[in-house]
């Protein structure tokens, strides 16, 4: 009699056990990791290589391959591009901003993951350098995630007519929408064939779709931004890239200034040096 109850005893506590081993494990796979820490492959949080390598999900995982919407032989875009780093630049945007909302975390990962070569090329510092240019262009260019559409954009006329290939639609404007306030009726026509709307003809997509306003601006960085950065001119020639003709050569030495400024910042939080040819 007391060998069954000691085997029933033990049958109890083992199960308990058990459970208590699977209702541990569920918590730890809901991850929900705490900033600086790697979400791994089995839902656990912590550092080091068995979390933050092969089949890392989120945090600053540095795996070639597995979660983390990039790789390539350094850290992962999304372990850069944190949900605390983003709300960090949104959280400057005043409640009243129409940006407010519109700009998210998730939906700058989705546009990501159309383009896998951003912010993956080159060694680890040049990757957190390239993510650093191109927010802080963002932050500048739409008052820390706070505007979709130029100020005063509507009163700009945006078309040239010598870009055949892209007629304008005379009922509609090309003004600054989207993180980088893309402009011109050739950047939307382009812009529009490569990602999959209508540029010319619904150009305020960019401003209600906030994936497809994502990924516009990563199809102009990846088409005339990402190669000054990966070839080591230096984040001025973004600059020059973007908007050299109205800013750089002393036109607007406080935007460049801003630009400036905000790339260092980004830069600082990744834990990187800036590198030489800051300004255009």
């Amino acid at each position: 009699m007391a060998t069954k109850s000691l085997s029933f005893l033990q049958a109890l506590l083992i199960t308990g056990a058990l459970s208590g081993l699977f209702w541990c494990t569920v918590i730890a796979q809901n991850c929900g990791c705490a900033p600086g820490l790697c979400c791994s492959k089995y839902g656990y949080c912590g550092t080091g290589n068995d979390y933050c390598g092969q089949g890392c999900k989120q945090g600053p995982c540095h795996s070639t391959s597995g979660g983390g919407g990039g790789g390539g032989g350094g850290t992962s875009v999304s372990g850069i591009v944190t949900q605390s780093f983003f709300n960090s630049i949104a959280s400057n945007a005043g409640a009243g901003c129409p940006g407010k909302g519109f700009y998210t975390h998730a939906a700058f990962l989705a546009a990501a993951r159309a383009y896998p070569h951003f912010g993956t090329t080159g060694t680890a510092v040049e990757k957190k350098r390239e993510i650093a240019a191109y927010f802080a262009h963002v932050t500048h260019e739409t008052g820390s995630l706070c505007h979709i559409n130029e100020i005063n954009g509507a009163n700009q006329n945006y078309c040239d007519k010598s870009y055949k290939m892209y007629p304008c639609n005379p009922s509609k404007k090309y003004y600054g929408r989207g993180p980088l306030q893309l402009t011109w009726n050739y950047n939307y026509g382009a812009a529009g064939n490569s990602i999959g709307f209508d540029g010319l003809n619904a150009p305020e997509t960019l401003a209600k779709d906030p994936i497809i306003s994502f990924k516009a601006s990563l199809w102009f960085w990846m088409n005339n931004v990402h190669s000054a950065m990966t070839s080591g001119k230096g984040f001025g020639a973004t600059i020059r890239a973007i908007n050299g003709d109205i800013e750089c050569n002393g036109k607007s030495p406080d935007s460049v200034n801003s630009r400036v400024r905000y790339y260092q910042e980004y830069c600082r939080q990744f834990g990187v040096a800036p590198g030489p040819n800051l300004y255009c």
